[in-house]
């Protein structure tokens, strides 16, 4: 098997960019064709300008400027996760114009932010991705995940969790390289990334080159970075350097030639400060100070470029393959990553059967043996339980709207990457859903339904139990659905708790079918409180005992029956099962919506 860091002859690949810009696109430039978005005569905004570099293999190159001189949108144009269509210019791949479909699969890419499942092990995060990104087996990813372990210095910490923020886990030196082993899982040849010491102590960041530095040596790999402010040991790491200043390039070469050109443009070089930190100073002021004439006087491009060795035809060299697994393999992997993080996240399991054992027992004892009483008053608190047991079950899932953002970043990382298919994911989280929701649903059930003094019979607790399962579900699903659609938490949570709302005033509850406003009678019909209130009505005054249940008396005779209180509301007792069948079809409906956001999500950062 190949390793990471490991000898051996594999495929290397050169990376260059021939006069490279892209420009700065605002939210309505895409519409400038309509009038109402036309701009007149704006100036374009430069964020790169005829950008001229490379990237060897068997070679470190950074890639290094000010802050807002385009290092992250050069490297996301190299990693092919900028649209070809945005940018003007060519990325070339062993002297052939970039597929980024394909360059993706051979590279891989480490963002800024470390995306990672904070309740996972660093074993398993690294397990997860081999079993995902390679075809092998569970023995063959356990296997890799440790020799990556080791080569990554990670041995000590692999049974911690990797932790997140208020989750205390491995340490931020750590983190990188876990989340550097991520794209390594593959072997990929080229490797980019973006500010690998960035929030680091000089030791660990020192630590994180040097690895780096050795993928180097022993494979031949090609690795570009992007860099800020290095230290003097870590700069004697790098082979190349290209420094920007502005979207355009001031150098592309070696940092011995970069001091060379310092002392040839008169400026020396104090002590105590290293090269490339004096070279972006000198440069930022010089672009200010004389901008028509720099190029002329400080035009640092390397032009010593040695002989191109025989290249593969096609530029990349490997074999694709669509998908490493089959979609039944993707649906348990991911379904077993996504038990560890339900069952490991307070929020979503621990804190939500606790929740609803004591919501249960406090509901029970408020409304206990309401069920016993006649009268008005009496009917009336019975549906005001079931109407408030509903608002608890809808609202108390979208708890979990976090989680699912948290993971949709990471879903979209690495669906762009080929690891699996979006329809594999949604599947998986619905079929993890099901069996939790259904334990949460009974302990619900059991607290409370007796202690209300609902129906004695076993088959009215079994049916009320599964209205309540089937209530989260929706539920959740819709949690699910608005998490891919939102861009973050604070809009989610306004968007779902103003609807929640609206789907309770149409309910029925507050103004009957035949009192809603024509123009506003599909909102009662697509209410997620309808449908199980009405099943609640139906299984508590409907059947043989519905017709024989008294519910209101007036001078010892009874005044109105189970089944007339139905017929009174506009609720038949055919509605008992297909409500049913509407409430799951808002499941499968709001599961599908999700994967079709997802999936143009996943679709749009793949493009």
């Amino acid at each position: 098997m190949e390793l990471p860091v490991s000898g051996g002859k594999r495929a290397s690949y050169k990376l260059e960019t021939k006069n490279l810009s892209y420009t700065f696109c605002g939210p309505y430039d895409e519409l400038n064709w309509i009038p109402i978005f036309k701009t007149q005569n704006r100036p374009s905004k430069f964020i790169l300008h005829d950008v001229n570099c490379e990237a060897r293999p068997g070679e470190i190159t950074a890639i290094a400027g000010p802050s807002g001189a385009g290092k992250t949108t050069l490297l996301e144009i190299m990693a092919g996760k900028i649209a070809p269509g945005k940018v003007s210019g060519r990325v070339l791949i062993n002297h052939f114009p970039m597929d980024a479909k394909c360059f993706r699969r051979i590279s891989g890419y480490v963002t800024q932010d470390d995306a990672l499942f904070p309740h996972l092990t660093v074993e398993e995060t690294l397990m997860y991705s081999a079993l995902l990104r390679l075809p092998g087996g569970g023995k063959e990813a356990k296997s890799r995940a440790r020799v990556l372990m080791n080569e990554l210095g990670l041995g000590q910490v692999s049974g911690s969790r990797v932790g997140y923020r208020s989750n205390r886990g491995i340490s931020g030196g750590e983190r990188r390289r876990v989340s550097i082993g991520v794209e390594l899982v593959h072997d990929p040849a080229v490797v980019l990334i973006d500010e690998p010491t960035s929030g680091l102590d000089s030791g660990s960041a020192l630590q994180v080159v040097t690895l780096l530095k050795s993928m180097v040596v022993n494979r031949g790999k090609t690795i570009i970075l992007t860099i800020h402010q290095p230290g003097f040991r870590i700069l004697e790491l790098l082979d190349r350097v290209v420094v920007l200043s502005n979207g355009a390039v001031m150098h592309n070469g070696p940092l011995k030639l970069l001091q060379e050109r310092l002392d040839f443009a008169g400026y020396c070089l104090p002590r105590h400060i290293n090269v490339l930190e004096f070279a972006i100073d000198v440069m930022g002021r010089l672009v200010i100070q004389t901008s028509a004439s720099f190029n002329n006087q400080f035009a640092l491009t390397d032009h010593y470029e040695e002989a191109r060795d025989r290249e593969p035809k096609n530029g990349i060299e490997e074999k694709l393959i669509s998908s490493p697994n089959s979609q039944f393999k993707e649906v348990l992997i991911l379904g077993q990553r996504f038990c560890k993080n339900v069952f490991r996240t307070k929020q979503l399991f621990a804190t939500r059967v606790i929740q609803v054992v004591v919501a249960g027992l406090v509901l029970g004892t408020i409304f206990m043996n309401v069920g016993d009483d006649h009268g008005r008053i009496s009917l009336q608190t019975r549906i005001g339980f079931f109407a408030f047991s509903l608002t608890f079950l809808l609202s108390s899932t979208t708890e979990g709207l976090p989680i699912f953002l948290q993971e949709r970043g990471i879903i979209e990382k690495e669906t762009s990457r080929g690891a699996y298919r979006v329809s594999s994911y949604v599947i998986a989280n619905t079929l993890v859903f099901i069996p939790v929701l259904l334990i949460i649903g009974l302990l619900y059930a059991s607290s409370v339904y007796f202690l209300v003094g609902l129906r004695h019979e076993i088959d009215g607790f079994l049916y009320f139990s599964l209205v309540v399962w089937m209530v989260l579900l929706m539920s959740n699903s819709f949690t699910a659905c608005f998490s891919a659609l939102v861009p973050n938490f604070i809009m989610g949570t306004s968007l779902i708790a103003g609807l929640m709302g609206s789907f309770f005033l149409f309910s029925g509850y507050f103004i009957t079918e035949e009192n809603i406003p024509k123009y506003w009678i599909f909102m009662h019909y697509l209410s997620l409180f309808k449908y199980p209130f009405e099943c609640f009505m139906i299984n508590e005054y409907g059947g043989e005992e519905g017709r024989r249940r008294c519910l209101e008396t007036e001078i010892g005779v009874c005044k109105l029956y189970g089944d007339g209180f139905l017929k009174q509301q506009g609720i038949k007792e055919s509605q008992k099962w297909s409500n049913l069948g509407v409430m799951l079809g808002f499941i499968l409906a709001y599961r599908v919506f999700c994967f079709l956001i997802l999936w143009y999500r996943c679709y749009r950062t793949r493009k």
